[in-house]
């Protein structure tokens, strides 16, 4: 089953050149039921990646461009009154999908942002005091460009810690930027993919890897890691216990991959910085205000003991 896991990884990577370790990353964050938030500067296949996986993985998408005049109507759906039946009809918005690409979420008010923090959590969309429910799987996968750049709103902590992950893909380097300037272009590549698996079986997977085993001693470990985070004095608030299950969620999915079934320290390791750095704020009197979060989280576990 997790074979075709690695099918899509090696199709994606046809698609993004360079970025093994952050396909492997979405994935794991995938089969263990997240969300992702790719953040990076624009231009670096933020939205190429999220197409690549949605495809790969056999799933519906739809695509949302978040901009500031976006409502939240616009995203969850909207009642019309329909003369002819003298009733209102709820016309479903595009979040009634399984792979919803929010791009450039932070373009969105934070009004607008909310929209999904219901859909989010428990996978359903309340409007007009009726609950619907969304199919299944279901995922988001959002982009967002620094909040340093123009037109940008800060997503809240509350939205923040939906995502299971934040990745960053970075500039390629030297060898993948020449095979990107010399190679097909990358819109063409995706019209030509191919699920590499159907949800049914992203499913099995999904389950598959909730019962990959994790030792009292590992669930020791995640914990100190966690307490940690909340003692040190290099973040305003530490990890939250949801937090610390989305860090035993990943570490699963990445022992699946690995092809074991129980859960080792080192796979802890591989997902925490993706999982804990989007979650977690410097402190300004932490003596290292220079260093972002990403570094503080490598940081942490380099003076966690396993």
């Amino acid at each position: 089953m997790f074979e075709k896991i690695h099918a899509v990884a090696r199709q994606v990577n046809q698609v993004v050149i360079g970025k093994e370790t952050q396909v492997r990353q979405a994935l794991v964050c995938l089969l263990a039921g997240g969300h992702l938030l790719l953040e990076d500067v624009p231009g670096v296949g933020k939205t190429t990646l999220a197409h690549a996986l949605a495809i790969s993985l056999g799933l519906k998408f739809n695509r949302i461009q978040f901009t500031s005049d976006l409502l939240p109507a616009d995203v969850a759906g909207i009642s019309i009154f329909d003369r002819e039946k003298n009733a209102f009809l709820f016309h479903p918005g595009p979040i009634f999908t399984q792979v919803l690409l929010a791009d450039e979420i932070n373009r969105a008010t934070p009004k607008t942002q909310s929209a999904l923090l219901e859909a989010m959590e428990e996978r359903q969309v309340t409007a007009d005091g009726v609950t619907r429910n969304l199919p299944a799987p279901f995922f988001v996968i959002a982009t967002q460009n620094p909040t340093h750049q123009i037109g940008t709103f800060q997503l809240p902590e509350s939205q923040l810690d939906r995502f299971l992950m934040c990745l960053s893909l970075g500039y390629p380097d030297t060898a993948a930027e020449r095979a990107l300037l010399l190679g097909e272009d990358r819109r063409a590549m995706l019209k030509s993919l191919a699920p590499a698996m159907q949800p049914a079986e992203l499913e099995e997977a999904q389950q598959e890897a909730r019962k990959i085993h994790a030792s009292s001693g590992l669930i020791d470990y995640v914990q100190a890691l966690a307490q940690a985070s909340r003692q040190n004095g290099m973040f305003a608030e530490g990890l939250s216990p949801r937090a610390a299950l989305a860090l035993l969620q990943a570490a699963r999915a990445w022992a699946a991959l690995e092809g074991r079934n129980h859960v080792i320290p080192e796979d802890v390791q591989a997902v925490l910085v993706p999982v804990a750095a989007h979650r977690l704020r410097p402190l300004k009197t932490a003596g290292s205000a220079t260093l972002s979060s990403r570094d503080l989280v490598t940081r942490l576990m380099q003076s966690v003991p396993v």
